[in-house]
């Protein structure tokens, strides 16, 4: 029996993986911001967006949304491409 692959991630295992993240502010257009660009293409970037019942979950990589909020990380989140990070614990950010 093949075991499925779990589509969701802790957020304090990411951590352990990624190192602690910063929280980005952007102070301009992203596209505009060079060092970002560069975090976006090393695959270090997580989004974190509210669920409809006010949940937050993060999601690997750079998606533009209102609201949004963004985390850098130390290495690269290539590995949780496609998972939904739930857990989020503010506490575990520089």
């Amino acid at each position: 029996m093949k075991l499925l692959k779990t589509k969701i991630k802790r957020f304090a295992e990411v951590v352990e993986v990624a190192g602690k993240p910063e929280v980005y502010t952007p102070w301009q257009k992203p596209s505009q911001d060079r060092r970002f660009q560069s975090q976006i293409k090393n695959h270090r970037v997580m989004t974190i967006q509210e669920s409809e019942t006010g949940v937050e979950f993060g999601i690997a990589g750079f998606k533009e949304r209102k609201g949004a909020r963004y985390l850098v990380f130390p290495k690269s989140l290539k590995r949780f491409e496609e998972r939904r990070i739930v857990g989020i614990n503010w506490k575990l950010t520089k």
